[in-house]
């Protein structure tokens, strides 16, 4: 018995863009030596629309909005993570095969190479010449304001007018569970429901910016994005706004202002998975707005779905042809698709040869054909005589009961019918896919927009990141992308969602592998272009024969092809005509001879009387073996011509359908997560309006809003009342005064009793007061400088107040003598009308550390304090002390309360690299890949990505590691020891 070839192990590949770059920007290590001029956002302006362009759609406050420029101040962007999933694959075949070895094949530098893949600058010292030189190409996750980031990328980084696609969601409706999540492990938002309310500044900024005075801020909202996105497109580019029926009549209106109605493609209707609820019909749809940016050059590429049986586009090719010419009608339940059809048969139905167009003098009058002459009747034929002569020739003429005949078009001869406008077969798709966010747009749809407008190595952006559905589509399908998000917990999915995701290898045009799967399907000679794997060739593409009228008439080969089988075909009709007593002319001969076998041959009582003696049963065998060869003449005949006829065609790629590579899995590439990070001296009211810092604005009218001053002042006089609360209940900081404070940084004097208790009296102590931006997140930088600024002054300690601290600043305790007590300001301290019925809380609490401990791989015991690693390592997680902006509350959550947490094993203190990463929720981003590679790593390699303790690593070069713990509500906190 011959024994079964083992099955060679999947190759686990991921795409890079070669021929694409990106601006070199700071890490948030770099962020303290920026450039002053670099930090400070740069004023974009962005021309109104042309008021005299009427008509237009006119809202309240648009008017005066229309009296200047839109303006928007872009920040720089800091990269926070450098993220290469295939790195954490490798990792676990290597602890898979070191298993199965039982000794680690150790390959050095492997790690560090798939991490040049972010590098690509000519020098170290390029490293901080930030937006001087370009690096290679890393896809992007934003924390930010849309608005602001697309300011940033069009004039900082020079990605105006790059964008091939942008696929805009925004909110659909006032309520505030459409928009947001605000929980990694929840899907379910209610209205109403406190606990459930987002306390993300950049978020209920979203919201105040996007519904704070109804539908007429929401248009604004969009128009203001709207502007900055076209202003990102290529000339050929596309935008999709997808919206619901509540608002899709307004937003055409607002994008017709923006990119102008000659502009508009089309508007698609596509089905959703579930109804919503109505006291009348229920709405099953929702709508895309496609935009060009300038329709006349846009770039197109058609997608097709088939003519299946049993669908109302193929009803009409009622009739079936076998390959003999036989022709019947199909039945009932053929036509419905409950029958299959016979072996052989194929579908066609017949077509107009002839037009309306009055007959010239050189076009043909009658035709000839099969026995009988055909006219065009008061119009004329499609083609020439030599045309229809090869028309018939191929068997695709159809005669008529009347005196004209008409074209055989097979349903196979283009099998698939180009999308229309209207999508409904996208509810099923969306229903089936895992969904991780509350509003979750089905792939399908993204997908069939993306593919339409773009090519791979196209640049694709969604300024509504969400649970990164647009990034999981344009990583699939090869385009390289940029998503953004207002949410750390949206984003924490994202990123989840991508690390974890597996792709089908697409066959790369550019590739061996590609040119001779090209050369198999075209039947053409195999290229010798060197090939250089470059994804902007894009891929190889299942194609479909398109053959029309022309494809048949304007075919020389048909001719050539007929004439050698009639020098067959014709002695054998002949021969078969004389010994069967026939004068069948080619359509006359039958399928069936036996009938028609002179019956003298076949009789035994009537006889015939010969000259010459007849061997009548051989006469027989002779007849039969005749007509068999005719017929098989005669078919191979046809299949030949069937085959030229469609080799010669046109075809139509199916983008959608590329061939794939079955020996290898594909994960995503290299990509970065990044975030705004505001500039301290930058005033920054509700409205995302740059202030002059010696001038307060003014609040809105009707409308809670506060000034930069007015903002200080209020959290000063919460925090001369509430003091601030530590880790413990008992512990707190009680103010006995607090005043104003005319620094930089330090806004604030206040004076406490240290260790104050009851029979206690302690030392007064002086407290610099430092109060983060309203909206936004404060940085180590900001908190290096206050503390520099509060020892010059002969403070004693500085309390930090800040709605959010990005990573870098959890770990930054103490500067010299001041030590930086971080407190999270409660959101209620900026929470419109409609989000403030939160319950009394905590206004300034303290916010924790993550407890984390370092073992020694060999022995798995801590080690202790100034000891250093001789050996592998390892990092346990103990938990994390939990802010809880909901209550106000700082909780010691265990494990349970992580999200997930990475580590950089090798820490350069110039950027994060995610060297291991774990994921403790329930929900498993690496499931799909688990079950691909199952054979390649095992299930304790897999199992080890769900754990509070690390796999074991070897010590770092550089003597330092990064462990980031990110919670369920998206908070990051990041720590650096030094461990050789």
């Amino acid at each position: 018995m011959a024994t079964r070839k083992p099955k060679a192990p999947l190759q686990v590949e991921s795409l890079k863009h070669d021929d694409a770059t990106r601006k070199n920007i700071p890490t948030a290590e770099y962020q303290s030596i920026l450039r002053d001029e670099d930090k400070a956002p740069i004023r974009v302006a962005y021309e109104r629309r042309n008021q005299d362009l009427d008509p237009q759609l006119v809202w309240r406050g648009k008017d005066v909005q229309d009296w200047s420029d839109l303006v928007v101040h872009a920040p720089p962007l800091y990269i926070q993570e450098k993220v290469h999933p295939k790195v954490l694959i490798d990792d676990l075949k290597r602890q898979t095969e070191a298993a199965q070895t039982a000794a680690a094949t150790q390959q050095p530098g492997f790690v560090a190479d798939l991490f040049a893949d972010f590098n690509g600058l000519p020098s170290n010292e390029a490293k901080t010449e930030f937006y001087q030189h370009d690096a290679h190409w890393a896809n992007r996750m934003i924390l930010g304001d849309s608005l602001a980031v697309m300011g940033s990328l069009a004039e900082r980084e020079g990605l105006r007018g790059k964008v091939q696609c942008i696929y805009f969601d925004p909110p659909y409706g006032i309520k505030f569970n459409s928009n947001f999540q605000w929980s990694t492990t929840s899907r379910d938002v209610k209205d109403g429901n406190a606990g459930h309310i987002t306390r993300e500044p950049e978020q209920v900024k979203a919201f105040r910016d996007t519904w704070r005075d109804g539908i007429h801020s929401y248009l604004t909202y969009l128009r203001d994005r709207l502007t900055v996105a076209r202003d990102l497109l290529t000339e050929s580019g596309s935008i999709f706004v997808q919206i619901g029926d509540e608002n899709v009549h307004r937003v055409r209106s607002v994008m017709d202002e923006v990119f102008g109605d000659e502009n508009l493609v089309t508007q698609i209707a596509f089905r959703t998975t579930t109804g919503r609820a109505s006291d009348s019909l229920a709405a099953a749809s929702n709508y895309l707005l496609w935009y060009a940016k300038k329709r006349t050059v846009m770039k197109y590429r058609p997608l097709f779905q088939d003519k299946s049986a049993g669908s109302s586009t193929d009803q009409v090719y009622s009739l079936i042809r076998f390959d003999d010419g036989r022709s019947q009608r199909m039945t009932p339940d053929q036509r419905n698709g409950n029958e299959s059809l016979p072996e052989g048969a194929r579908q066609f139905r017949p077509d107009n040869i002839t037009s309306s167009r009055p007959a010239g003098e050189s076009d043909v009058r009658e035709f000839y054909f099969q026995g009988r002459t055909y006219t065009p009747g008061k119009g004329t034929f499609k083609s020439d005589m030599l045309g229809l002569n090869r028309l018939a020739k191929s068997l695709r003429l159809w005669p008529t009961v009347g005196s004209t005949v008409q074209y055989i078009r097979y349903l196979n001869d283009f099998p698939v019918i180009p999308f229309s406008n209207i999508w409904t077969d996208t509810g099923t798709g969306s229903f089936t896919e895992d969904k991780v966010y509350v509003v979750q747009t089905g792939s399908k749809v993204i997908e069939r927009c993306m593919l339409m407008v773009t090519d791979p190595g196209d640049l694709v952006l969604d300024p509504t990141c969400g649970s990164g559905t647009s990034a999981y589509v344009a990583e699939q399908w090869g385009r390289r992308w940029i998503t953004i998000d207002t949410s750390r917990v949206a984003l924490a999915l994202a990123r989840a969602r991508i690390m974890g995701a597996r792709y089908p290898y697409y066959l790369l045009a550019d590739s061996p592998e590609g040119q001779l799967k090209e050369a198999e399907v075209t039947r053409s000679a195999l290229s010798s272009r060197v090939t250089r794997g470059n994804i902007a060739h894009g891929f190889v593409y299942e194609r479909v024969p398109h053959i029309m009228l022309s494809s048949i008439t304007k075919n020389a080969e048909v001719d050539v092809i007929w004439e050698k089988f009639h020098a067959v075909l014709e002695p054998l009709r002949v021969k078969l005509n004389e010994l069967a007593e026939q004068q069948w002319q080619e359509w006359d001969v039958p399928r069936d001879i036996e009938p028609h076998i002179p019956s003298w041959l076949i009789s035994g009582f009537q006889q015939r009387v010969t000259t010459t003696p007849v061997d009548r049963n051989a006469r027989v065998q002779e007849i039969r073996k005749l007509h068999a060869d005719w017929w098989a003449q005669r078919i191979a005949r046809q299949k030949e011509i069937d085959a030229s006829i469609a080799a010669k065609a046109e075809f139509e790629f199916l983008y959608d359908k590329p061939y794939e590579d079955k020996k290898k899995v594909r994960v995503a590439g290299p990509f970065t997560v990044e975030s705004l990070s505001p500039h301290r001296t930058l005033g920054v009211d509700e409205n995302g309006d740059v202030m002059d810092g010696n001038k307060a604005a003014e609040p809105e009218a009707g409308y809670g809003g506060t000034s930069v001053r007015d903002f200080a002042a209020i959290i000063l006089e919460n925090l001369r009342t509430a003091g601030v609360q530590q880790a413990h209940k008992q512990d707190r900081i009680s103010f006995t005064s607090l005043t104003p404070w005319p620094g930089s940084y330090v806004c604030g004097e206040g004076r406490y009793i240290e260790g104050r208790g009851e029979g206690e009296s302690g030392a007064e102590k002086r407290a610099a007061i430092f109060i983060g931006p309203e909206f936004g997140t404060v940085s180590r930088p900001d908190l290096v400088s206050a503390a520099k600024e509060a020892g010059d002054a002969g403070f004693d300690v500085l309390v930090a107040c800040a709605f959010n601290y990005d990573a870098h600043s959890s770990e930054f305790e103490k500067l010299g003598r001041i030590p930086v007590l971080k407190a999270r300001m409660n959101a209620d301290l900026h929470m419109a009308e409609d989000l403030k019925n939160t319950g009394k809380g905590n206004l300034f609490v303290i916010f924790g550390e993550p407890d984390i401990t370092i073992l020694d791989a060999a022995t798995d015991q801590p080690l202790k304090a100034g000891e250093r690693a001789t050996g592998e390592l390892k990092v346990k997680v103990n938990g994390v002390d939990v802010f809880d902006p909901s209550t106000g509350e700082v909780r010691s959550d265990g494990a349970d309360g992580i999200a997930c947490w990475f580590i950089d094993t090798d820490y350069n203190e110039e950027s994060f690299f995610v060297r291991h990463a774990y994921f403790l929720g329930a929900n498993d981003p690496y499931k799909s890949l688990k079950t691909t590679l199952k054979a390649e790593i095992n299930q304790e390699a897999w199992d080890s990505l769900n754990s509070d303790v690390s796999r074991p690593f070897d010590k770092p070069s550089s003597g330092r590691i990064a462990v980031k713990v990110i919670n369920h509500l998206g908070d990051e906190v990041m720590k650096v020891f030094r461990v050789a």
